[in-house]
């Protein structure tokens, strides 16, 4: 029986992070000694919040777009998301002195669909529930002979993804887990590839919300299972099936998937704000809100949380934080 080679190696996330060197922000690792009492064991964030475009995605963005062609480049760039994506794949062009178009849910949170604006993209939208946003960006691209790059299925960002993780544990040293948030999957599978290249012991947790468990499903049942599109605050984390792709590495890499609910998710926001001094949004504050409510069991000494993006307005972030938005 022969075995399929895995989409990535710890080299690709090594040769991804020389090619972000400069680029990316090599984002800072926070320690509340609060948050260390309340779950009885050593966190360490890897604040992604203070990453270009306030998430990791720009990590994959930049790592899969530096890779194409001139004449490729000069064509232009395609991609669909609900927001941080699209940002990263914007700057990604700009600084690569190319375009984007973007494909984007129209109930996307305005803050990241004005900021993708900003960059200099094309925005074309389509309805989250109704529409197939893979098959609107694969015809786009093709019709004006794009490159596509997808969030999460794609080697290039997932290695990209994953040098978050090598960071974290370069400045960290020994871990015995990783929490991160999952979605379509592709930063924790370049995650894990980093961490369990070079710590083969160390656990990988993923976070997803409780109404968007596709990933946990999938796992369970040992093959891609599809779920309804999720309705949750956590709009980066609203996929509906994991990648092809992403689920290849991380059925083989990842010890476990925990639930949140949006009101845990809400709770973790406040705490990041209050007691750290730091903005989150949903999706970057799963794994937090999973430390906090306890979901991921009994925790091991040393804990790495991957903070994955800080893309949320005011108004958003006191309606879900303030008064109103507590249980």
């Amino acid at each position: 029986m022969t075995t399929e080679p895995p989409p990535i190696t710890l080299d690709d996330v090594r040769d991804a992070a020389a090619r972000l060197k400069g680029v990316a922000h090599r984002t800072p690792v926070l320690r509340s000694r609060t948050l260390d009492r309340i779950v009885g064991a050593e966190v360490l964030l890897k604040c992604e919040n203070f990453q270009r475009v306030g998430a990791f995605k720009f990590r994959g963005a930049y790592n899969a777009a530096s890779r194409l062609a001139p004449e490729q480049l000069a064509r232009g760039i395609a991609a669909y998301s609900s927001g941080n994506h699209a940002q990263a794949v914007a700057l990604a062009a700009r600084e690569l002195g190319t375009t984007a178009v973007i494909v984007m849910p129209e109930d996307a949170p305005r803050s990241k669909r004005a900021a993708t604006e900003g960059y200099g993209a094309e925005i074309v939208t389509y309805d989250r529930y109704t529409g197939d946003r893979v098959a609107i960006g694969e015809a786009l691209a093709a019709e004006r002979g794009l490159a596509l790059i997808p969030p999460y299925e794609h080697p290039h960002v997932m290695a990209g993804q994953g040098t978050a993780a090598l960071e974290l544990l370069e400045e960290a040293g020994e871990l015995d887990a990783l929490l991160a948030p999952v979605g379509g999957g592709g930063l924790i599978a370049g995650s894990a590839t980093a961490l369990k290249g070079l710590r083969p012991g160390i656990r990988v947790i993923g976070v997803e919300p409780d109404t968007g468990d596709d990933t946990k499903r999938s796992l369970e049942a040992g093959r891609r299972v599809e779920i309804p599109v999720p309705r949750t605050i956590a709009d980066g984390q609203a996929a509906h099936t994991p990648g092809e792709l992403t689920f290849s590495v991380n059925r083989r890499l990842v010890d476990g998937i925990v639930l949140v609910s949006d009101d845990e998710i809400r709770a973790a926001m406040r705490f990041a704000f209050e007691r750290l001094k730091i903005v989150v949004e949903p999706s970057g504050a799963t794994p937090l809100a999973a430390l906090l409510a306890g979901r991921a069991g009994r925790l091991p000494r040393r804990v790495g949380v991957i903070v994955s993006g800080g893309n949320i307005d005011s108004g958003r972030f006191a309606e879900l934080c303030g008064a109103a938005g507590r249980p």
